[in-house]
């Protein structure tokens, strides 16, 4: 269970993360629209990962890792959409997306070692 450990902390400093940027982008730049799914995506991703903590069993603990995969890869594309659009610059941009790849892989090899359990 220590990666489990390790996905609750990295998701949630993750969220930490996109809370102070959905801050940032409503403040600096008035953006309103991106910002809000940004948040959205971002910080399900923990959410869901702390769901899963309490999974009623194996198939609903995978359904919620999942669940969470698909909020990290939608973030990855806010962000993504962020960088092209100039709201954010390259050394913002690719500290978030090295955080969003991480998580990606790390619920990835979860959700796969429990589907083999």
């Amino acid at each position: 269970m220590k990666r489990d450990n390790v996905i609750k902390t990295k998701s949630f400093n993750f969220a930490v993360r996109i809370v102070n940027l959905y801050r940032f982008l409503i403040t600096e730049h008035k953006e309103f629209v991106l910002s809000k799914q940004l948040l959205r995506s971002g910080t399900s991703i923990g959410s869901n990962v702390r769901e899963a903590e309490h999974a009623e069993s194996k198939a609903d603990f995978i359904h919620k890792l999942s669940i969470s995969l698909k909020e990290a890869n939608e973030t990855e594309y806010w962000l993504d959409l962020l960088k092209e659009t100039g709201y954010l610059n390259n050394s913002e941009y690719l500290s978030l997306e090295f955080d969003v790849k991480e998580i990606l892989k790390l619920l990835t090899s979860i959700i796969k070692t429990s589907k083999l359990k």
